[in-house]
């Protein structure tokens, strides 16, 4: 039974981009955590407007990778944006590759991920405008829906944005075993 850390922000996440892979996992039969900065709930948003709130379930205060068998890293401009500012958040995401265990990430996502230092020599996509970012970090970025690429002992699992979801939650599957 896999249990998989969904890492999001206080605030900003892209709320489509939590649920659904968070019902992917679920429908897998595995469990979904909901690890932030702070403890309470997490504002999700639809696009630049409120949406729901989330309970939090750990803090990467508390979390370890050790407990989980994989990692979720939701979109929003503003959640990665603001967890790539928090190192114990940054270090959080790279222990998950440190102990070789598959990372999937959406969208604005990979801005933490090149905070960790954990996209180079990684082929991978995002939303368009961090193509340059991902470059400068040592990865090969590609315009595709979902890109498995495994150059590590951790799968990294990437696609562009909420169109993708579908493909994106079936890859992060397979990947989480």
């Amino acid at each position: 039974m896999m249990t998989i850390a969904f890492l999001v922000a206080p605030e900003g996440v892209e709320q489509i981009e939590l649920t659904e892979p968070w019902k992917a996992i679920k429908q897998a039969g595995g469990t979904a955590l909901l690890v932030s900065t702070e403890q309470g709930h997490v504002q999700g948003f639809n696009h630049l407007d409120k949406a729901d709130h989330f309970a939090v379930d750990a803090t990467v205060d508390s979390a370890s990778s050790a407990e989980f068998d994989g990692l979720v890293l939701p979109g929003g401009v503003a959640n990665p944006d603001f967890l790539r500012t928090v190192p114990k958040a940054v270090a959080f995401v790279r222990e998950f590759f440190d102990a070789g265990k598959p990372v999937a990430a959406i969208c604005h996502a990979p801005w933490t991920l090149i905070e960790a230092d954990v996209v180079r020599g990684r082929t991978m996509t995002s939303w368009p405008s961090l193509q340059t970012d991902l470059r400068n970090a040592g990865a090969t970025w590609v315009d595709q829906e979902v890109v498995v690429c495994n150059a590590a002992p951790s799968t990294l699992v990437t696609s562009r944005k909420p169109d993708d979801l579908k493909a994106f939650c079936q890859a992060a599957v397979e990947a989480f075993g």
